[in-house]
């Protein structure tokens, strides 16, 4: 489905309610925009406090586990890594 919005004169857009849920985006997120893709493409700028939070979270979660162990825990099924 195509989602449409106009540019404003001050050049703004409104980024439309379903695009926004899908992506998770929320009153002051920040958007990166890649000048050097041949169309409109932004991704959301990563908090790094928010990035450390979520690791340290996982530090917890995986205490004593492998990676392979952990992955197919969240994955639902055995999980090889490597060769």
């Amino acid at each position: 489905m195509r989602l449409t919005t106009t540019i404003t004169s001050k050049g703004q857009i409104t980024i439309p309610v379903r695009i926004r849920e899908k992506l998770q985006l929320r009153p002051g997120h920040v958007l990166e925009f890649d000048e050097s893709a041949p169309y409109l493409k932004a991704y959301r700028r990563i908090d790094p406090e928010e990035a450390r939070s979520v690791i340290g979270c996982a530090k917890k979660a995986m205490k004593g586990m492998t990676a392979e162990k952990w992955l197919s825990q969240t994955r639902g099924r055995r999980v090889r890594l490597g060769k």
